[in-house]
C-alpha cells in the first residue's frame, strides 16, 4: 500500500500440553515454547511494528515465587528488544543457579519466562496512542491467581464510551478512556463475580478459605464471564486471555469482522491471527488449522482441555475484506488466489484506460503487497492477448506468412520493475516544504525500460487510501520516465467510508474518495447538499444506536464509481505532470467475485455490521463539517 495506514495488530496464544520435560526429551530443548511463540510473533510482524509485548504463565507454583511474567516494547525492533530481555533475565538467574538450566526442577519451577501458558501481541499503534501503557498484553493484578488476567487483542470498540459508563455506574474509577483499558476492567469485573460465585457455593458447603481457592480454578466458568462482559460490545474483536491459575481464552466478534484461527494437537494449543504462520510454525497442513467460529470463544483450562464455547449470538459473517486485499500474509493459499483474482478482474478496464495498446505499454506494480494482484493482472491481460492471436490466425489463416505467425505467437504484454522503495523515510525535517520533497524520494524508478513519448506505464497498487504518496512521490517519479500515459490500478475498490474496527481511518477528510466526491458536489453546483446531509447527521444522533442510518451514503449517491475516479485522477495530477494520468479502481461486484468469503465491504459500500458503524460514519462526517480533527468514537 502506497499510503501507509495504521491497521490490524497480530495476536498470538500457545498452551503447552505436557510437562516441560517432555518438551526437552522430543525436542532436545527447555525453550521449546519461546521458541514458538517467538516465531509466531516474527511471522505477524507485518501486523504490527509499532510495539510488541509477551506475557507468560507458569502453573501450579509455590506461593512466595513469581508465576506471571511479561515484556514490552515500543521502541524500534521491539520483537527482538523484548526477547533479548527475557533471555537476559534466564541467564542472569540461571548464574545465581548452581546447576542453572541443567536442572530440570529448577527450570520448571524458577527459570523466568519458562512458562506453560503464553501470549504475544503485535502492535500498529492508532491516533498517535504509542506509550508503552497502551501496548498489549496488558494485565489486571491480584493476589488470588484465579483474579489475576492478561488479555492481548485486535480490537477497537465503537461504543467505548457505554461500557465505560456502565464500569463507572459500577462504582469503579478506570485509570483511562480507551478500548484497552475497557475491556480488560470489564471482563476484569466479571471474573471478579465469577469467583464470588464459586466461593459461595463452596463456602456453605463448609470449606476453609484456603481450601476454596483451588476449587475455584477449578470450576470457574471463564465462558459465562467473557458472555457477561461482552454482551454490550459493539465493534471488532479477536482477543485471547489467560487467568492467573492457568485458564486461558481466545474469542472472536460475532460478525467474524477480526480474523482468529487455531491448532490443537496433544502437545499444544496455539492460536494465531493467520492461518499460515501455524502451518509454517507447526509443520501442519491448511486442512488442520481451524478458523475460530464468529462469536464463539476457545477455553483451554488449566488442566490442557480445550473447548469451542458460543459466547454470543452470531450475526452475519462480515469477515474484513481488507484481510484479503493487504493485512494478511499473502501465503495463505486462499488469499493467495483472490488476490490474483483482484488483479485479473481489473484486466479489462485497464485495456480500456489504454485503448487496448498493449504492443505500448509497460506493466509493473507498487512492491510489494500488490505483487500477487498484479500477476493476476498479467494473466488477464495474456488471456485477452490469446483470444486475439486465436482470432487473428482463425481469420487469416493460410494468408499468414511464417513472419507473420512468429509475430503473433511472440506477443505477450511487457512487464518491468519500474517503482522500487527506498529505506523508510526518516521524518526529522518538521518544514512542510523540506518534508514534502523527502516524501517525493520514498521511491526509485527503473531508467531506460520506458520508450519516452511512447510507451503507457501501467501500475499497480493493493488500494489507495489517502492519495497522499501517489501525489507527491509516486506519480511524480513516474512521470520523470515520460509516458505518454500514467494508469494506478487499485486492487480494491474506492474506499469511502471510515473505519472503526480495528484501522486507523476514522478521519473522512483523510479519504481521497470522499473529497472527490466533495469536489463534485461544487463542480455540479450541488453544495447545498453537504449541508442537508449535516443536518440529517445531526439528527441521526439523537436516536437510538439501533436505529441511526448511515447518512453519508447521501454524499455519493449522485455519482457513479467512474466520475469519483476520474475526479480523484485530476486530483492527484499536478500542474508539473507532462503525461495524462488515469486511475483505475476495482469494482465492488469484482471484490465479491475475488473475495466471496469475506463481504465485510464498509469501507467501501458503507454498509457496516454493527450499529456502531453507522453512528460513527455520521459522527465522521460531522467532525469533517465542523472542522475537528479528531476520531469519530
Amino acid at each position: 500500500m502506497s499510503d501507509s495506514i495504521k491497521h490490524e495488530c497480530g495476536i498470538a496464544m500457545l498452551r503447552l500440553r505436557k510437562p516441560i520435560d517432555f518438551y526437552i526429551n522430543k525436542y532436545g530443548t527447555w525453550d521449546y515454547g519461546l521458541q514458538k511463540i517467538y516465531l509466531m510473533m516474527e511471522k505477524q510482524h507485518n501486523r504490527g511494528q509499532d510495539g510488541a509485548g509477551i506475557a507468560g504463565i507458569k502453573l501450579n507454583v509455590e506461593p512466595g515465587n513469581r508465576y506471571i511474567f511479561r515484556h514490552r516494547s515500543n521502541k524500534a525492533n521491539p520483537l527482538k528488544k523484548i526477547f533479548s530481555l527475557i533471555y537476559e533475565d534466564i541467564d542472569k538467574a540461571n548464574r545465581n543457579h548452581c546447576k542453572g538450566l541443567n536442572d530440570l526442577d529448577y527450570i520448571k519451577k524458577c527459570a523466568p519466562f519458562v512458562c506453560d501458558v503464553y501470549l504475544g501481541h503485535l502492535r500498529y499503534g492508532t491516533y498517535g496512542n504509542y506509550n508503552i501503557d497502551y501496548v498489549h498484553p496488558v494485565s489486571r493484578e491480584n493476589n488470588w491467581r484465579s483474579r489475576n488476567l492478561v488479555i492481548a487483542g485486535n480490537f477497537n470498540l465503537t461504543n467505548v464510551g457505554d461500557v465505560f459508563s456502565s464500569l463507572v455506574d459500577l462504582g469503579q474509577n478506570p485509570v483511562d478512556f480507551s478500548d484497552t483499558v475497557t475491556i480488560i476492567e470489564n471482563i476484569g469485573h466479571r471474573l471478579d463475580e465469577e469467583n464470588e460465585r464459586v466461593f459461595r457455593i463452596f463456602k456453605e458447603q463448609g470449606y476453609s478459605k484456603k481450601d476454596i481457592s483451588p476449587l475455584i480454578e477449578k470450576n470457574l466458568d471463564l465462558a459465562n464471564v467473557l458472555r457477561k462482559a461482552s454482551r454490550n460490545w459493539d465493534g471488532g474483536y479477536a482477543m485471547v486471555g489467560m487467568v492467573g491459575h492457568g485458564d486461558a481464552f481466545a474469542m472472536r466478534d460475532p460478525s467474524g469482522i477480526r480474523p482468529a484461527f487455531y491448532y490443537i494437537d496433544e502437545e499444544v494449543v496455539v492460536i494465531a491471527s493467520e492461518r499460515p504462520v501455524i502451518q509454517t510454525i507447526f509443520n501442519v497442513r491448511t486442512g488442520d488449522v481451524e478458523e475460530l467460529p464468529p462469536a464463539c470463544a476457545l477455553i483451554v483450562k488449566a488442566s490442557g482441555e480445550a473447548n469451542i464455547e458460543k459466547i454470543r449470538e452470531e450475526a452475519e459473517p462480515r469477515k474484513c475484506s481488507f484481510e484479503r486485499i493487504y493485512f494478511s500474509r499473502g501465503t495463505d493459499k486462499a488469499i493467495y488466489r483472490e488476490r490474483k483474482k483482484l488483479g485479473e478482474l481489473l484486466a479489462q478496464p485497464v485495456l480500456k484506460a489504454l485503448d487496448y495498446d498493449i504492443d505500448n505499454t509497460i506493466f509493473s506494480y507498487i512492491p510489494n503487497t500488490a505483487e500477487s494482484a498484479f500477476y493476476g493482472l498479467i494473466k488477464g491481460v495474456e488471456d485477452y492477448i490469446n483470444h486475439s492471436k486465436t482470432e487473428t490466425i482463425l481469420e487469416r489463416g493460410d494468408k499468414l506468412s511464417r513472419e507473420d505467425l512468429e509475430k503473433i505467437i511472440n506477443r505477450r504484454p511487457r512487464v518491468e520493475k519500474i517503482a522500487v522503495k527506498d529505506a523508510k523515510l526518516r521524518t526529522f525535517i518538521t518544514e512542510d516544504k523540506s518534508r514534502e520533497d523527502l516524501v517525493g524520494h520514498i521511491y526509485d524508478v527503473t531508467y531506460g525500460v520506458i520508450r519516452r513519448g511512447i510507451d503507457n506505464l501501467v501500475v499497480i497498487d493493493d488500494s489507495i487510501v489517502r492519495g497522499t504518496t501517489l501525489k507527491r512521490s509516486i506519480i511524480k517519479i513516474l512521470d520523470r520516465l515520460d509516458p505518454k500515459k500514467i494508469v494506478i490500478v487499485s486492487s480494491s475498490p474506492q474506499l469511502r467510508y471510515p473505519d472503526c474496527y480495528g484501522i486507523d481511518m476514522a478521519k473522512l477528510g483523510d479519504l481521497i474518495a470522499f473529497r472527490a466526491a466533495i469536489e463534485l458536489l461544487k463542480d455540479h453546483g450541488k453544495e447545498s447538499l453537504i449541508e442537508e446531509v449535516y443536518k440529517e447527521t445531526k439528527a441521526e444522533l439523537l436516536k437510538p444506536v439501533e436505529e441511526v442510518r448511515n447518512m453519508l451514503r447521501e454524499i455519493y449517491e449522485p455519482f457513479c464509481a467512474d466520475e469519483i475516479s476520474k475526479k480523484i485522477s485530476s486530483m492527484l495530477k499536478t500542474d508539473d505532470i507532462r503525461s495524462v494520468v488515469e486511475i483505475v479502481f476495482q469494482s465492488i461486484e469484482g471484490l465479491h467475485q475475488a473475495c466471496p468469503g469475506h463481504t465485510g465491504d464498509w469501507y467501501f459500500t458503507g454498509n457496516y455490521p454493527t450499529p456502531g458503524g453507522n453512528k460513527v460514519a455520521n459522527q465522521s462526517f460531522i467532525n469533517y463539517i465542523e472542522g475537528k480533527n479528531i476520531r469519530a468514537y
